[in-house]
């Protein structure tokens, strides 16, 4: 029975000398406890050395993948023929009976076997010590890390992420220290903050002059333009700011150099981010810029898990907070997310800026899948992509002939207009009116005809009996109002009359009514008289 064994530097072939001690599985680690013991166990057949790193790097991924390499299987056609060979592998075991007809053996023993002469490895393999093996191992897994991870030091995108992120918390940090500088000097020249509108112009400025009193001394050519510095020169005459101490200055200076440092750096790293995005992804750069592509991946979270999402997802990512609200909300979703800061979908009006999002997303997601998996390093595809979404944005804000929906590929055809011709419900029924050229007014005096003659007749006529009804209507309302107003006057006239007729009425009828109560009340007051008297 022959053993295969894999190592760093080759593959061995070892002899079982004893193979009724594999019965017992559990004593095999006791067997190679000790060198002597381990060579009574087995003894080194045959040693295939790799010649290089690149042929070991090829053999060890077959293993992996189960399959043996061209030279593993030469090496075991000239020493296994008619032995049973144990193997680590049972799949590999099958394809070597397949192919090679050797029987092949895998089972807990034949582990156990492979464990002890693994820790007894630089005893059994003579010129093989444990000095060489461990460089020999670590170089080669490294190599076997990088083929299995198709690894290349350019293309790491992690360095884009951290990139991307270091850019946005130096932009925090410059705005804020470029407000604190403005603030703090503003006490002592609070004019100067709205002559130079720029953070980087203002903190050279202050850290040149100092006092303001210097301002006319000295000369900001180098930072400012003609007319921003005669400006501030004026305005430093006349300013109303308080006396700064020269111990306030000294730190204000300090704080200026903190800020022009910080913007010399942001520009190195954005110059290095650039790069970068040129050599990972160089079409996603040239379609969507350096700035939007770095935070897609960054928001991604790597170039190859950006490849896996569809268009749709490219074009709403970093608006999910938004996505999410609207879908509880039952609202409409968001048609963009860090996808609008392209300049495709900025040069856009505002109602095509979301069917040009669509567009731009469907042409990054294919060129991100062309970074990630393709081969190629240039950029052609996103030029090319780029290209003709500016041609489309122009044919859509050119208001250009073109199909609302489908390929633009083909014009469609123009048709001649017939005014009589009928076309399901929205045709014309009955012919169109020709035109009425006497209705234009004209400065010239033209010669009347006698067809314009009578059609002039016949409209003053009808003005005639339009004015002669109106007049008519006029008068009967005339009348119907004046029969109302002496209706009215009859109506206030008779209750003035019959008022004191009235009036003496009431008086009579109060006057017998206390009549009739007076001895009715009298009658009463009698009867309880009585009744008291009696009781």
């Amino acid at each position: 029975m022959l053993l295969l064994f894999e190592t760093p530097g080759g593959f061995a072939i070892f002899k079982v000398l004893d193979e009724g001690k594999l019965s017992n599985v559990e004593d095999l680690g006791n067997v190679f406890s000790s060198a002597e013991s381990a060579r009574k166990m087995v003894k080194l057949k045959a040693f295939d050395k790799f010649d290089n790193t690149s042929e070991a790097l090829e053999a060890v991924a077959k293993l992996v993948e189960g399959t043996p390499s061209k030279g593993l299987r030469k090496f075991l056609k000239a020493n296994c023929k008619g032995e049973t060979l144990a193997v680590a592998d049972s799949k590999l075991g099958n394809i070597i009976k397949e192919k090679l007809t050797i029987d092949c053996v895998h089972n807990n023993a034949v582990m156990e076997l492979l464990r002890g002469v693994r820790s007894q490895l630089s005893e059994l393999i003579s010129g093989l010590g444990e000095q060489d093996l461990a460089p020999m191992s670590l170089g080669l897994s490294h190599s076997l890390a990088r083929y299995k991870l198709k690894f290349s030091s350019d293309k790491v995108d992690t360095m884009i992420i951290q990139a991307i992120g270091l850019l946005d918390d130096l932009d925090k940090e410059l705005n804020t220290y470029a407000m604190r500088v403005r603030e703090w000097y503003g006490w002592h020249f609070p004019e100067l903050a709205k002559i130079i509108s720029d953070n980087i112009l203002y903190a050279k400025s202050v850290k040149l002059m100092g006092n303001r009193i210097n301002a006319a001394k000295l000369d900001f050519s180098e930072i400012l333009a003609d007319e921003v510095e005669a400006e501030l020169k004026e305005a430093s005459v006349i300013s109303m700011g308080t006396e700064v101490s020269d111990l306030d200055l000294l730190h204000i200076r300090e704080l200026c150099d903190q800020v022009l440092s910080l913007a010399e750096y942001r520009a190195q790293l954005y110059d290095y981010l650039k790069s970068r995005m040129n050599t990972i992804a160089p079409n996603l750069t040239a379609l969507v810029g350096e700035l939007v592509g770095a935070r897609l991946i960054s928001h991604g979270g790597s170039l190859l898990n950006l490849a896996k999402q569809p268009g749709s997802t490219v074009q709403i990512l970093g608006a999910e907070k938004a996505l999410f609200r609207a879908l509880k909300t039952k609202h409409h979703t968001p048609k963009y997310g860090l996808i609008y800061h392209a300049s495709v979908v900025g040069q856009a009006g505002p109602q095509r800026k979301g069917r040009m999002a669509r567009s731009l997303a469907a042409k990054a997601a294919l060129s991100i899948r062309c970074d990630a998996l393709g081969d190629g390093e240039d950029n052609s595809m996103g030029v090319e992509s780029r290209l003709k979404l500016e041609a489309r944005l122009r044919s859509m804000e050119g208001k250009d002939l073109g199909r609302l929906g489908g390929s633009a590929k083909g014009k469609p055809e123009i048709e001649v207009y017939d005014k009589d011709k009928k076309m399901g419900s929205g045709g014309l029924i009955t012919p169109a009116k020709t035109y009425n050229t006497a209705a234009d007014s004209l400065l010239v005096q033209t010669p009347v005809s006698a067809d314009e003659n009578s059609v002039k007749e016949k409209k003053d006529k009808k003005k005639k009996k339009k004015k002669a009804d109106a007049e008519e209507e006029e008068e009967t309302k005339t009348e119907e109002s004046s029969k109302k107003k002496k209706k009215k006057a009859k109506t206030e006239v008779e209750p003035e009359v019959e008022e004191p007729a009235k009036k003496e009425k009431k008086k009579k009828r109060k006057h017998e009514e206390e009549e009739t109560e007076e001895p009715a009340k009298k009658k009463e007051k009698k009867e309880k008289k009585k009744k008291k008297s009696e009781v």
